[in-house]
């Protein structure tokens, strides 16, 4: 299975109309987290600790269509939080889709398969589970037993059930390219999708910052990893995995991947909020992209996330020809 083309040209007729706006920043992506509460407390993710105080808060089917609305961006990535905990998460799905959206529902997948009556296969809904490796590596970043076999027991449900799935995967200090390969090799032989991967930045109020690559390791990482002899699907697109394997540079343009959660728009970008905002067009100011990305901020430095990254490679390749061919055709490592 790949992705729906329909999806592909949904994403270019985005771009294309605001492009012919003269936009300067606009979004690609809109990233809806409808509630911050979780079942687990993975040392990696700062969310449920950031948000820790409004943990109990819910955005209602209105509050989220209305927000995806305001961002006008045509794909949707439904997180949190763990999004199958909300109790309305099939509604919210549905009146997304039904708005016109092509929606992934990220989640940790302890839930997916006692939750999967609430969604209907279609081309506009994928599932996009996170695995961090085998068994014994995935448990042990979760912190606790488990947690694989239920992610497994999911994604081989949803997809007998003709639902598509994808995977994300974050790489960490200590993350073994032989243990991913292995994760990967039975990934595909399941039939997933697609594989996404991303280095982890340690954000915010995360407990171990330990974990945290730098950026040059996180290169060094990604060298081992992203194999193309491997022959493996990975989702993101090849001039992406070009910049995750150190053989581009972009600049950031987190701006193209907005985030929408319980207390507003995250600015600057998903991975810090100094601050949240009630209106999406306060993310594209000028003003607010020259304190912010590597070189300017800090805490921007070893960033490599697809949030922040991804969409900067979409538009190189829009500027060459020979570069958007190769994301069309997704062809890497070449």
């Amino acid at each position: 299975m790949s992705r729906p083309f329909v999806l592909d040209v949904a994403m270019a007729r985005h771009i294309a109309k605001n492009k012919l706006r003269r936009e300067r920043r606009f979004p690609f992506v809109t990233m809806l987290e409808p509630l911050e509460a979780c079942n687990l407390a993975c040392a990696g993710c700062g969310r449920v600790r950031e948000y820790r105080d409004v943990v109990d808060r819910r955005l209602s089917v209105d509050e989220c269509t209305a927000a995806v609305r305001e961002s006008g961006a045509p794909i949707v990535s439904v997180s949190g939080g763990e999004p199958l905990l909300h109790r309305e998460i099939g509604d919210i799905v549905r009146a997304l889709r039904d708005d016109g959206r092509f929606l992934y529902l990220c989640t940790n997948g302890i839930l997916l398969r006692e939750k999967l009556d609430l969604f209907e296969p279609s081309r506009e809904l994928c599932f996009v589970v996170h695995l961090d490796g085998t068994e014994a590596v995935h448990d042990r970043v979760t912190e606790r037993p488990g947690t694989h076999k239920a992610a497994m027991a999911g994604i081989r449900e949803a997809i007998e059930r003709g639902h598509r799935v994808c995977t994300n995967t974050t790489l960490f200090h200590g993350s073994d390219a032989g243990d991913l390969h292995v994760l990967f090799a039975d990934l595909k032989r399941l039939g997933i999708e697609g594989l996404m991967v991303s280095p982890g930045f340690a954000y915010g109020d995360v407990e171990s910052r330990d974990l945290f690559l730098e950026r040059t390791e996180s290169v060094e990482a990604f060298r081992r990893v992203l194999d193309p002899e491997k022959g493996f699907p990975f989702y993101n697109n090849p001039l992406y995995l070009d910049f995750l394997r150190g053989d581009r540079d972009y600049s950031c343009a987190a701006w193209t991947t907005v985030t929408y959660t319980v207390l507003g728009w995250r600015l600057p970008c998903y991975a810090i909020a100094d601050r949240h905002v009630a209106t999406v067009a306060e993310l594209f100011d000028d003003e607010v992209w020259t304190n912010y990305g590597p070189g300017i901020d800090s805490r921007c430095g070893n960033c490599m996330m697809h949030s922040s990254f991804e969409g900067a490679s979409i538009l190189d390749a829009l500027s060459k020809p020979s570069r958007l061919l190769r994301v069309a055709r997704g062809t890497w490592g070449r």
